[in-house]
């Protein structure tokens, strides 16, 4: 048996923590919309077409820099098709079993990688591997397919947490919690001052809610027992995750009631407007906020629930997969090879928001107190989760979108709710 078993998710187990140094950060979920190209795949002799969620402004430009450099260096040429993210992700299975797929695509690793390899759909790039020496084997392992192959080339990683602007939380003489004592506390001082303490944007991204469900349940009964659920081997309805909901019922009250209506960047704005005190997010956000915000912000931790539940930390892990179908191999894992490289991810650094860990070891982060926390905090986790759908599969997302909304709607109805998810569950993991 492999490193990467998808049944239970053993990849997670062995996310070591001196590979995780190594890790980097990344905003592969995007959002405003464009297109540069067409997205048909590349003939043996034509240019590489490159399919990209990355919509957000600074990591567009990051991309379209990126590929400009690799088409100047002589040893290929590549174009880039930008899809807004919601769009991209609901589309990609159609991309990757179209009769002329585009040829490499910004995706996830894991699970989610493994499942479209498992159904023949992706390049296996093991000759790209051979070049990437430096490359930690935590990276190595969730770029495995179940068979033994190489599937994937991972840019970046990130972490999730609250984030807030500090001139605001000096403005309203507050701190950071470390329990969720203090975080409620901290809820409850935040809205006796007028502001909204806790901004989230489900409009069009309802996936932001899985976050909250996640680390609750990562705080309250472990990873191990997380990684079962979304394998399958758990049940939703059962009382461990019935005390998750009871647990995220408490702070309820203290969401922002508009963000319910708009997407998650517009909860972005609200969190740099001063209209809502934080926001539990990606670093990705900060691909849709204005650079000369970005040394106002900070973040805290998901606040320990049990202290005697080992840490865990949501760590996505992002980068690249090809089409197994591409009509010009060498030239997609040439462009591959360069994606790897340190020069390349450090233009995406320098581009981007620049809160990011790039995932070569020789690439070199933005030197910022904001970047050296984050690594931090990732550094010093007893364990690693990915994201909802990246632990379990892109199918049983929707399943936890229409749960989370529901619940926050309606948290009178966790029962009927947790029965009806994991009906839903059943259904996607019976196929």
């Amino acid at each position: 048996m492999s490193d990467f078993d998808p049944g239970r998710r053993r990849f997670l187990g062995h996310l070591g923590l001196a590979g995780l140094g190594a890790l980097g950060a990344g905003s592969l979920l995007g959002c405003a919309s464009s297109a540069s190209t067409s997205s048909g795949g590349g003939g043996s002799n034509g240019p590489v077409t490159v399919q990209s969620n990355l919509s957000s402004p600074q990591a567009k430009v990051a991309m379209e820099k990126i590929i400009e450099t690799f088409n100047k260096q002589g040893k290929g040429s590549a174009t880039l098709n930008t899809v807004a993210a919601e769009t991209y992700r609901t589309q990609l299975p159609t991309y990757l079993t179209s009769a002329n797929p585009p040829d490499l695509y910004t995706w996830y690793a894991g699970s989610v990688a493994n499942d479209y390899a498992s159904k023949g759909l992706l390049l296996d790039v093991s000759d790209v591997w051979q070049g990437l020496t430096d490359y930690p084997e935590a990276l190595r392992t969730i770029s495995t397919d179940a068979s033994g192959k190489k599937v994937f080339v991972p840019m970046t990683n990130y972490w999730w947490g609250f984030f807030y602007r500090k001139s605001n939380f000096a403005k309203w003489g507050v701190q950071e919690p470390k329990t969720w004592t203090e975080f409620v506390a901290l809820c409850q001082t935040l809205q006796g001052k007028g502001v909204p303490p806790i901004g989230i944007g489900l409009g069009d991204t309802p996936w932001v809610a899985s976050a909250w469900f996640d680390y609750l349940n990562i705080r309250i009964n472990g990873a191990p027992f997380h990684r079962e659920l979304l394998a399958g081997k758990q049940r939703f309805d059962d009382p461990k995750v019935k005390a998750v909901f009871t647990r995220w019922r408490e702070v309820l009250p203290y969401f922002d009631p508009k963000g319910k209506a708009y997407p998650f960047q517009e909860a972005t704005a609200a969190l740099l407007a001063g209209k809502t005190g934080m926001f539990l997010i990606g670093t990705f956000f900060a691909d849709a906020a204005p650079k000369d915000a970005l040394g106002d912000l900070d973040f805290f931790r998901f606040p320990i629930i049990d202290p005697a539940v080992p840490v865990a930390e949501e760590g996505p892990t992002d980068g690249f997969f090809a089409s197994a179908r591409t009509g010009n191999p060498t030239g997609t894992k040439a462009l591959l090879s360069y994606l790897a490289s340190a020069p390349a991810q450090e233009e995406y650094i320098t581009h981007s928001s620049g809160i990011v860990l790039p995932a070569n070891p020789k690439a070199k982060a933005a030197d910022s107190p904001l970047v050296a926390k984050g690594k931090a905090m990732l550094d010093s986790a007893q364990e690693l989760t990915q994201f909802f759908n990246r632990d379990s599969s892109d199918a049983l997302q929707p399943t936890a979108d229409t749960a989370l909304t529901k619940f926050i709607d309606k948290p009178d109805q966790i029962d009927a709710i947790l029965r009806e998810w994991q009906a839903g569950a059943e259904k996607v993991f019976k196929g």
